[in-house]
């Protein structure tokens, strides 16, 4: 029976920098989610999951099958999952929802949970700046992009994709730094959202680095990522705590 507790994560980012690492971060992920599968009750699941991500209509990519194959444990077990579309796996259309049931979420997700409000988001193409993103992230995301990409064979669009994720975060593993809140994008982001509408938690992932942040009568929390920090929040229905599996955060 599922338990009572949700769970958040973010970037992943399965895939990089090489085989070896790769596949030692999917060991680590499936060793979380046996330990949270006894007392979980919902896992989102907030984007970059996967490095680079494409379902061609009978093609995936290949790899991560023993992280693939405990999610649909946990989802067969009655537990809810939720992924979000990144901006490195944005190509993400029904596979996941066929196979094991998992929702997909493109952008945005607001909900209530035992009388506490969320608002939801991978975090890419938000707050102040960056606009060559956004312009690319419109033109990724249209169909007409996809329908192009998905008429290259998979083994040189995938090797395309590749190429172009070297030059990412995830890939060179930049330190990311924090300064102070007025310098996080997602953080002033939050604030401006909260002039509209209250909530008790603005979850992000993206910004690879784990932050809980008081934001007036809120909280602001990043969820780091999978390569360095192992970082993750759990809400017990009362409070959100981040943590970190099988490391201490330095």
């Amino acid at each position: 029976m599922p338990g009572t507790k949700i769970y958040f994560a973010s970037d992943f980012h399965l895939g990089v920098p090489d085989r070896a690492s790769s596949r030692e971060r999917e060991d680590r992920l499936v060793r979380w989610l046996d330990v949270i599968k006894a007392d979980a009750s919902e896992i989102f699941l907030m984007g970059d999951i996967f490095d680079f991500w494409f379902e061609y209509r009978t093609v995936i990519p290949r790899g991560f099958i023993r992280f693939q194959g405990k999610l649909a444990e946990l989802s067969d077990s009655g537990i809810k999952i939720t992924f979000f579309k990144g901006n490195h796996d944005m190509w993400m259309f029904d596979y996941f929802g066929k196979e094991m049931g998992i929702d997909v979420v493109s952008d945005e997700l607001i909900l209530d949970r035992n009388g506490k409000k969320f608002y939801l988001h991978h975090g890419d193409g938000l707050g102040p700046g960056d606009e060559k993103y956004k312009i690319l992230k419109k033109i990724f995301r249209s169909k007409t992009c996809q329908w192009l990409f998905a008429r290259l064979h998979p083994n040189l669009g995938v090797g395309i994709a590749q190429r172009w994720s070297r030059s990412s975060r995830a890939q060179n593993a930049r330190q990311e730094v924090f300064e102070d809140a007025e310098h996080e994008w997602l953080y002033t982001h939050s604030r401006d959202l909260l002039q509209n509408q209250y909530y008790d938690f603005l979850i992000f992932g993206h910004r690879h680095l784990p932050l809980n942040l008081k934001l007036g009568e809120s909280r602001y929390i990043n969820l780091g990522e999978w390569l360095s920090f192992n970082s993750y929040a759990v809400f017990d229905g009362e409070n959100l705590e981040l943590k970190y599996f099988e490391q201490e955060p330095a």
